[in-house]
């Protein structure tokens, strides 16, 4: 099997153990040597600079987010020549760290320079996909939603930032001839969003569109700016305007280049095997997300496996519960009765906040350190429908902003009880609130790394995450402990459904019924779950895998360790390089055994 290119970089740099923790000290650095490793770890910072404003210049909207307001006024540019622009600076980037002298760096900056090269690989790597670029369409991110989306996370403190997201709206109209531009650029080269990504794509717009300029999401800014009172009406006033004649314009546009040139050829089914070279994609995709070199059936394979084992435990539990009725019908009773469901989206809301603080103080139980950035829990704006996944989102690197649990709480009928702590655990503290932010504080580390995105890194963390919930207290009756075999179940199943989509010939309706099967999650839910995983192929196969490898370097550390096993310092370990991909994850790992070996 050939190496992915993470795993040949690796390979070439000669990591080791960090510095902190080498087994063996070196003897004094010379003059020279030192003198030399200075110079190269600032030409090594200086080229992740370059990139690193140029990001901000051309993606001013990420700018914002992580805290950069230098941008402010601005969106990011979707030209046809743009597009080229942002592929030729990839290339660029890609060849210059290409050809960096490795000797002279320390460890750290090894570490960097091979998750710089890693990005920038990845980008140029999708370049030679030209047709799947413009599938810019989904179900809960798109081209769709993408300013209604932002809007909640602009900053509105002063009447500065209030004109700044009035000349922002100016802007979306251009933005939106942008899209457009993009969408028929992929008709013309026969890629189009299937049916069912679009039906949803087509209704997130129309919920934007409300009767009420000052109810559609887009307007939220203008109801929580912070400015004096004396201006805030006139500000309000231009908000409803800038709504009325340029934001509702431009969505009805682009709702109209949907509904009239892009739903008469979208295909049935989304499965990229049916796209022009789509197979290609998918090798691309898995490669992208899981960051390994594995083939789809493997991986295939390997969820059934897990669904399999899931379903042994799920059989326990239901016996545990004294059910009488097989595993099917213990589902079905999870689901209906009203005792397991919250009445009002409030109440789930109070529900997951009250679950929140009870894991809080029991965290240094599995960590040395804990992150300073707080985080709270919302509810997600009504247009993306109740079928939309409960989702994270950081702080900002400023630390003006905290993390954000966005739970959908208009679901709040499909959402049980029993299923609420570990979604808890997976979307805060010890997953991804706490994996991130962490991230983000690492000031040592350069800032692309503080904010470095691997899918199997950071969902694969969240789920090994769900599973430390016992030692925190969660899960201590047979129900919750059925919502953590579920919340599992759900992520074997998608590796089965995934890659059965894009690789294997299934179609929309039969991974539809095996996701229900499998997990006894409403037809609601697991409709929109299918169509998602049409939208992002191979995303949701990062879960279970990333996963599945943290759980095997545990094991690896404690077989290795024995007795000298900390699992605090071995969630330190893992976390606290950030975001990385799986190959360089297990070196890091294998470094940290032997440092520990070595501690007095």
């Amino acid at each position: 099997m050939r190496k992915t290119l993470v795993a040949a970089l690796i390979a070439g740099l000669h990591l080791t153990a960090p510095a902190a923790t080498q087994p063996v000290p070196k003897p004094a650095a010379t003059t020279a040597a030192a003198d030399a490793a200075t110079k190269a770890h600032l030409a090594l910072q200086a080229l992740f600079d370059e990139a690193w404003e140029a990001e901000a210049r051309t993606a001013p909207e990420w700018a914002t987010l992580r805290g950069d307001l230098r941008f402010n006024d601005k969106l990011s540019d979707r030209s046809a020549t743009a597009l080229a622009a942002r592929d030729a600076f990839a290339r660029d980037m890609l060849a210059r760290a290409q050809a960096v002298d490795v000797g002279p760096l320390k460890d750290t900056d090894r570490v960097s320079l091979v998750l710089f090269i890693n990005r920038y690989q990845q980008e140029v790597a999708m370049q030679g996909f030209a047709g799947y670029r413009t599938l810019t369409l989904g179900t809960l991110y798109g081209a769709q939603s993408a300013l209604a989306g932002f809007a909640r996370n602009v900053p509105v403190n002063n009447e500065t930032q209030v004109k700044q997201w009035l000349a922002r709206l100016a802007a979306y109209p251009a933005r939106v001839d942008q899209e457009i531009a993009i969408l028929r650029h992929g008709l013309a080269l026969g890629w189009v969003t299937s049916k069912p990504v679009l039906a949803r794509a087509i209704a997130q717009v129309e919920g934007q569109l409300t009767e009420d300029v000052t109810k559609s999401p887009a307007y939220e800014p203008f109801a929580r700016m912070t400015v004096d009172a004396g201006v805030k009406a006139n500000y309000q006033t231009q908000g409803q305007a800038a709504m009325r004649e340029l934001f509702y314009p431009a969505q009805r546009k682009l709702l109209a280049v949907m509904k009239d040139e892009l739903s008469p050829k979208a295909p049935d089914s989304g499965s990229l095997s049916t796209y022009p070279g789509g197979d290609k994609v998918y090798e691309a995709l898995i490669l992208r997300h899981v960051t390994l070199p594995l083939a789809a059936g493997d991986i295939h394979t390997t969820g059934l496996r897990e669904a399999a084992r899931i379903r042994a435990e799920m059989e326990k539990v239901k016996a545990e519960a004294g059910f009488d009725g097989d595993l099917a019908a213990f589902k079905k009773f999870l689901y209906s009765d009203p005792k397991f469901f919250n009445q009002s989206a409030d109440e789930l809301l109070d529900g997951y906040r009250a679950i929140a603080k009870r894991i809080d103080p029991e965290l240094p139980k599995l960590f040395t350190q804990l992150p300073r950035s707080p985080y709270g829990i919302r509810g997600m704006p009504p247009y993306t429908g109740e079928g939309a996944a409960d989702n994270y989102n950081g702080p900002s690197l400023d630390g003006t902003t905290p993390g954000w649990f966005n739970a959908n709480a208009i679901a709040f009928k499909r959402r049980p009880k029993w299923a609420m702590e570990t979604l808890v655990a997976h979307e805060t503290v010890p997953g991804h609130h706490l994996q991130i932010s962490r991230q983000v504080e690492l000031g040592e580390l350069p800032n692309f790394r503080r904010q470095s995105q691997y899918s199997v890194f950071s969902e694969g963390w969240a789920l090994y995450a769900e599973t430390l919930g016992p030692q925190i207290g969660l899960f201590r009756d047979p129900y919750t402990r059925f919502g953590h075999l579920q919340a599992q179940m759900f992520r074997a199943a998608r590796l089965v459904t995934d890659t059965g989509l894009h690789a294997l010939g299934w179609n929309r309706d039969k991974a539809i019924a095996y996701m229900i099967e499998q997990t006894g999650h409403d037809a609601t839910f697991m409709t929109a779950e299918v169509d998602r995983y049409l939208s992002q192929p191979g995303q949701a196969l990062s879960y279970m895998m990333g996963e599945l490898k943290i759980k095997e370097l545990r094991a690896r550390s404690e077989a290795a360790l024995g007795a000298r096993f900390d699992q605090r310092r071995f969630h330190m370990a893992v976390i606290d390089q950030g975001a990385m991909p799986l190959p360089l994850l297990e070196q890091r790992i294998n470094a940290w055994i032997l440092s520990e070996r070595a501690r007095p």
